[in-house]
């Protein structure tokens, strides 16, 4: 499948979608066209101006009406809650976890007055950015996610946890506990009980390689913001793309190599 037939199908997936969204009378662009773009930018996992670059020397035919670079992110940042439309259904159980976004070098840190990012440990290691919470279902599909500075703690990320109350049991490690009381439905977890974590370190391991994002670059939140929103509506379409198809033994492998871009 060529890089064109790529995008062509995605953005056909992503229509039918959001088909019942419609288009304002002044815009450039349809709302699943400004989705798509969004998925491709979380997928390419580069700086703005890098994607920017690459859609308009190899793919603007695709897209004749894309506005100038800064109009299309803030699109991006305006329009991120339609990518809720992508996120998966809860099941009887699954797993929440944390990941560390890396967003200027440590050594940079309190240089500038408008840096969003705070200092925090990620993989036994200090970066300053934010702090992602994911929560995927017995599949592997983000469910819900959540997001804040490096430095805040993971009982932060317990509402996540409370929403889906009456709908899923939560695997987490022991890091998620609270003093003050956990929801009935969080299953703390220590090391070495309930191996059926490990796919969430899965998913973050293929966003990791495929979208390259464990350090982005922004520098206003509203942004960084927009940019996880677009890469948790990326990886579910993407995992899904030939159906969620099981093993013999039950196991659901996932992958979402093939679309590196």
């Amino acid at each position: 499948m060529t890089t064109v037939d790529f995008i062509s199908d995605l953005f056909c997936r992503i229509d039918e979608a959001m088909k019942s969204l419609p288009k304002h009378s002044q815009a450039a662009l349809w709302p699943s066209e400004v989705v798509t773009l969004g998925v491709l930018h979380a997928l390419k996992g580069v700086g703005n101006r890098a994607f920017y670059r690459w859609l308009e020397r190899d793919y603007r035919p695709l897209f004749p009406r894309v506005p100038e670079r800064t109009r299309l992110f803030r699109l991006f940042r305006t329009h991120r809650a339609w990518t809720t439309s992508f996120l998966a259904v809860p099941t009887l159980l699954g797993v929440i976890d944390t990941y560390g976004l890396e967003l200027i070098h440590p050594i940079r840190e309190g240089r500038s007055p408008h840096q969003v990012g705070r200092k925090g440990l990620s993989n036994h290691r200090w970066i300053v950015g934010g702090k992602l919470c994911l929560l995927v279902n017995r599949f592997g599909l983000v469910v819900a996610w959540e997001c804040g500075t490096a430095n805040v703690h993971d009982t932060t990320f317990q509402p996540l946890v409370r929403q889906v109350a009456d709908q899923m049991l939560v695997l987490s490690d022991t890091a998620f506990h609270a003093a003050d009381g956990d929801p009935p439905n969080l299953k703390l977890c220590r090391r070495g009980e309930w191996n059926d974590r490990i796919l969430i370190e899965t998913v973050l391991s293929m966003l990791t390689v495929i979208c390259h994002f464990k350090k982005v670059m922004h520098r206003v939140w509203a942004y960084f913001q927009a940019r996880l929103a677009f890469t948790m509506a990326a990886f579910n379409v993407l995992v899904q793309w030939h159906g969620l198809l099981a093993e013999v033994d039950g196991f659901v492998p996932l992958s979402i190599a093939e679309f590196s871009l």
